[in-house]
């Protein structure tokens, strides 16, 4: 990069905002995604909105590409800077504006921590309710960009239904504003919903207009033991036929299971095909009635065994082990590639069962858990990127299990997104006709192709 843009972005952020060491680059040539690297020319880490529209408004003229991260954890190689450029940390935008009770709202800089958001709106008795698995270290904007979701996403849905208006700077550096604190706003296109999961390729988020929820009031949350994945299968699709919206309902396969209950010593049954862990909450009085429902639906599908926390202390043992299962995946190779294909709820079954049968095809290790009541299946495949002939492998397994979830209703993601790690796959799914829609959108809104070039909908 040349020395007089070096200077300009010194200028517009000061010298202690701006990274250019090798030590430093190194740090943000990656995400939490194996396999991408590649050194930016140089981080800049702005303060406001200002100083973002100068960062783009510089790099726009000088056709840089730029790349927006915030904590980085993302799972699809989203923020990997793979054209050299500018990496752009948005971490110091990190203050809550407004906390508006009257009207369910929040307004946010992007680099607030999911988590802290929550435990200021509790004050106030609400929640957003987004939780990716990062909730204590993931931005607003990067879990707005990813379009994420989380444990609650069957009752509660995903950030795309909690995003009531943003900030954004375009590629010019121009500023645009588009929703606001109104429930009903249909006024033009929805450019709020447009730049929600754009994985930062049409625009930079400076501010964020979030809607809030009440807090419920009470919770019950249990464990069902299934010795057939079937009946696993066929008790969450009961569970939504009986007109109950749990909170929460996750799936661990038998893979899992072992290796979650060798990290996290909860006494999980080794023997078991599924687990399934369900939270229902709400009002006391409804929660209790809607317990006893999904306790005669687990019956009625051949749960081997039921356990029903009664206790905050089994509450969170319960809940343990399912927070387990990645990082127990993680300890038994060195790579780790967590996935998120989504599938139908009633697909469920045969997408687990399709995973098992693509990695005993291929020799490879997949342990898969997810949430399982809208779908969204986290496959997780443990390997050694250093060893050519087993990522050979790895790879066929992943291009056979994606195909399978879109051959199955279904799609290449339900919150991690596309970033690099799943282009190959979108026309697979979309089409051409589709993909080049979305094109024509980037093309327009970034016409130097300067916002995290080459993700999502490839090269332009």
């Amino acid at each position: 990069m040349q020395s007089q843009i070096i200077d300009a972005l010194t200028k517009i952020v000061g010298q202690e905002y701006i990274l250019t060491s090798p030590e430093d680059l190194y740090s943000y040539s990656y995400d939490a995604t194996p396999g991408f690297q590649n050194l930016p020319e140089a981080v800049v880490r702005p303060a406001n909105t200002e100083e973002v529209s100068k960062i783009l408004a510089l790099a726009n003229t000088n056709k840089i590409p730029v790349y927006t991260r915030g904590s980085g954890t993302n799972l699809s190689a989203g923020t990997c800077p793979m054209q050299g450029g500018i990496v752009m940390v948005m971490t110091r935008l990190d203050k809550i504006i407004e906390l508006d009770s009257a009207n369910l709202v929040a307004v946010c800089e992007p680099g607030v921590i999911v988590g802290d958001l929550n435990t200021a709106a509790a004050k106030f008795g609400l929640i957003c309710p987004p939780d990716p698995g990062t909730v204590k270290t993931a931005t607003l904007g990067g879990t707005v960009s990813e379009n994420a979701g989380g444990l609650r996403g069957l009752k509660y849905g995903v950030t795309k239904h909690y995003v009531m208006g943003m900030e954004v700077v375009l590629a010019s550096g121009e500023v645009m504003n588009c929703g606001g604190k109104n429930v009903k706003d249909v006024s033009g296109y929805d450019m709020t919903k447009l730049f929600t999961g754009s994985e930062g390729t049409l625009g930079v988020i400076t501010k964020l207009i979030l809607k809030l929820v009440p807090a419920p009031e009470a919770k019950k949350s249990m464990m069902a033991v299934f010795k057939n994945l079937d009946d696993a299968g066929n008790s969450v699709s009961g569970i939504i036929a009986a007109n109950i919206i749990p909170a929460t309902l996750e799936i661990m396969d038998n893979a899992t299971i072992k290796v979650a209950e060798e990290y996290s010593k909860v006494g999980l049954p080794l023997d078991a095909e599924a687990v399934l862990l369900i939270e229902v909450d709400g009002n006391p009085i409804v929660v209790e009635q809607e317990a006893e429902k999904v306790l005669n639906v687990l019956k009625a599908n051949n749960a081997f065994s039921v356990q029903i926390a009664k206790t905050a202390a089994e509450v969170d043992k319960l809940w343990a082990c399912r927070r387990a299962a990645l990082p127990a995946l993680n300890k038994l190779r060195t790579t780790t590639y967590c996935e998120d294909a989504t599938v139908p709820r009633s697909m469920v079954p045969k997408f687990l069962r399709a995973v098992q049968d693509i990695a005993k095809r291929n020799n490879v290790q997949i342990g898969t858990f997810g949430h399982a009541g809208d779908g969204n299946m986290h496959p997780t495949i443990v390997c050694d990127i250093r060893d050519k002939v087993e990522m050979a492998r790895v790879e066929t397994a992943m291009d056979e299990m994606f195909k399978a979830a879109v051959d199955l209703g279904g799609t290449l993601s339900g919150e991690h997104g596309i970033g690099l790690g799943k282009l190959q796959w979108m026309e697979y799914q979309h089409g051409p006709v589709t993909i080049n829609a979305m094109k024509a959108i980037k093309r327009a809104l970034d016409p130097n192709l300067i916002l995290n070039p080459g993700k999502l909908v490839g090269e332009c």
